[in-house]
């Protein structure tokens, strides 16, 4: 029987009390809340994940509002972490939020992946340098984890994937994360979202000033979205198994 005015009834058809429960009991670790990592939290919620643990040190900017679900006029230079707790609230008020806000640098990444007994991790950093280092431990750690190539310059949905770091192609964040992560031993072993249509070289800018990124390419509205929305499928299915 359906129960309209329980908020998880239509998810309880689909995938039975068991898997509400296993949702529920699960803890995702979410690194990164741009574009990808915000609306990732957003279906993990949605779909009953029962704690998350988010970070990111940023605030919201005006151009951040074509891409990023709680980038709105009244949240410009609100913590980013902030603001996606309250709306992560506002869809489950039960959901157990670990905020952390934080810049990602080595010795803080260990700490922040032995923290707590992780069900999945979502890296949806958007620089390199801690990007690769997340990987690299979450690896070594033996820790489940998934991560999102680029997906500024791109522009047709058909073509976004999921599969592993080593099946990886026509993404230049994942052709520089392949190259990093062979010089630490790692070919394979860990799922990415990334998208195989090519980015034109006219479509890159130089970018001065900001740590760990070197370029700029343009980003549609509903691109991370869709990045973050098959990172979280690839989660919770996984969790489901």
């Amino acid at each position: 029987m359906l129960n309209e005015s329980d908020w998880q009834s239509r998810t309880r058809l689909l995938i039975g009390a068991d898997g509400v429960n296993k949702l529920h009991n699960a803890h995702v670790l979410v690194v990164g809340l741009g574009g990808v990592g915000a609306f990732a939290s957003e279906v993990l919620v949605r779909a009953g994940i029962g704690t998350l643990t988010i970070v990111d040190s940023d605030t919201y900017n005006p151009s951040n509002r074509n891409r990023q679900t709680c980038a709105l006029k009244s949240t410009e230079g609100i913590a980013k972490t902030d603001a996606v707790e309250q709306r992560l609230k506002d869809i489950n008020p039960e959901v157990v939020i670990h905020k952390r806000n934080i810049y990602l640098k080595d010795d803080n990444i260990i700490s922040l992946l032995k923290e707590f007994q992780y069900s999945y991790i979502l890296d949806a950093i958007d620089s390199l340098s801690p990007k690769i280092f997340l990987i690299y431990n979450a690896l070594n750690l033996n820790l489940k984890i998934i991560s999102s190539m680029g997906s500024g310059g791109k522009f047709d949905p058909q073509q976004v994937r999921i599969d592993d770091i080593s099946k990886s192609y026509e993404c230049r964040l994942a052709f520089i994360l392949r190259k990093k992560l062979h010089r630490l031993g790692i070919y394979s072993g860990f799922k990415v979202v990334f998208s195989t249509e090519k980015v034109p070289k006219s479509l890159v800018f130089p970018l001065e000033g900001v740590p760990n990124k070197k370029s700029v390419v343009g980003t549609i509205s509903y691109m991370p979205p869709i990045f973050g929305a098959f990172a979280a499928s690839e989660i919770i299915r996984d969790i489901l198994k």
